[in-house]
């Protein structure tokens, strides 16, 4: 009996070993890859809901799906060291696609934010949420740490030129994301607590020129919102009132699946989008969103695991700038649908229905992975 089970344990230890080297040959890591796939269930589950029971629509997300984790699995093959040295141009490439949508950009709902391939429209924005935190990472990584003050300033004027150009379809949502995705790189490369004064002062300064020149009419209509939603219960304040209703209708157990007043009857926007969360609220209740934050935190936990063990400072940085802007997005839309922050179109990452935001969060899972397991790889004689 006692061989037969050494033998059991044994055959259990290669079985273990062969799996770990498979994840490892293809450059993935399976707690990341399980709370990923716990994600997305989740979504599956709740935009079947969201989206009327529309069975099409479910079918295209598990496309898009499968095509976000092919893109996470490619780039998780890439060695950190070759994404430092495709970052200058890849940073360059996204500007001009940001100039030739100034210049050419298709106009949609009042924004021009798309480039018209023909066989295609992009976003180039949103590639601005990957490029931009590498771009920092590899700049200020390439000396020794913290960044000396010229690096630093040459580093947020990186940081200022896509976040305006983005800024001026208008997008401040995106922009927002972009320019917090670069503060978080610099700060991470040890920005002094001087800088941060000074940029709370310099803030402070800038919004009054920015409520005065910089925002459209219908985005100050959105602070104003905010602020008092039941100004006009009717018009503006409508949809944050609706998605309020749902969360605390809730309760703690939720009305159950697809039976949800607000999202079945169509009184939530965009409730297969931005307004997501409101149906997970209302159906599932407090345990539904208990849930969620369990996956999510796993995942995130996961992620800062990978960043504490990173053996350089590029990794480091590009890997803890991923990581932290997560719950950035997560915070961003759950307050906004909430009422605690105004509404500025962020989707719940993983969850909101959407090709280019599931594509573009994966591939930052799939570098983080890589940064995992290409420790070996050499870089920047600067770096530690």
């Amino acid at each position: 009996m006692q061989t037969d089970k050494q033998s059991y344990e044994k055959i259990d230890r290669i079985g273990q070993n062969q799996r770990a080297s498979l994840m490892t040959r293809w450059h993935l890591d399976m707690p990341l890859i399980i709370g990923l796939l716990l994600c997305l269930i989740m979504s599956l589950f709740v935009l079947y809901s969201a989206s009327g029971q529309h069975i099409e629509m479910l079918e295209r997300q598990i496309i898009r799906t499968g095509a976000a984790f092919c893109a996470m699995i490619f780039f998780a093959q890439i060695p950190p060291k070759i994404l430092a040295k495709f970052a200058p141009p890849a940073y360059l490439f996204a500007v001009f696609l940001l100039i030739l949508v100034e210049l050419f950009g298709d106009i949609s709902k009042g924004a021009q934010r798309w480039l018209d391939l023909g066989v295609m429209r992009i976003q180039p924005s949103e590639f601005l949420k990957l490029v931009m935190p590498l771009t920092i990472a590899a700049f200020l990584s390439r000396d020794n740490l913290p960044p000396r003050n010229l690096n630093i300033i040459l580093a947020f004027i990186m940081l200022a030129i896509p976040t305006a150009l983005i800024i001026l379809q208008p997008d401040l949502g995106t922009a927002i994301l972009v320019a917090v995705s670069g503060f978080i790189a610099i700060f991470l490369a040890g920005l002094s607590f001087w800088w941060l004064i000074a940029g709370c002062a310099a803030g402070a300064v800038a919004l009054p020129v920015m409520w005065n020149y910089v925002l459209h009419d219908y985005q100050k209509q959105r602070v104003l919102t905010f602020i008092n939603p039941e100004s006009d219960p009717l018009g503006a304040g409508y949809h944050i009132i609706q998605s309020k209703i749902a969360i605390g209708s809730g309760g703690i157990y939720g009305k159950g699946w697809l039976q949800g007043s607000q999202s079945q009857l169509d009184f939530l926007p965009e409730p297969h989008t931005d307004f997501i969360f409101a149906v997970l609220a209302e159906e599932l209740g407090l345990i539904g969103f208990i849930t969620l934050m369990v996956i999510y935190c796993f995942i995130i936990s996961r992620c800062i695991y990978i960043t504490l063990h990173a053996n350089n400072n590029f990794n480091r940085i590009l890997a803890g700038t991923y990581t932290f802007t997560i719950p950035f997005y997560i915070f961003i839309n759950i307050g906004m649908v909430s009422g605690i922050l105004p509404v500025v179109g962020v989707p719940l990452p993983m969850i909101s229905y959407g090709g280019t935001s599931m594509v573009i969060i994966a591939i930052t899972f799939g570098i983080i992975m890589s940064i995992h397991t290409h420790k070996k790889q050499s870089f920047f004689s600067g770096q530690t």
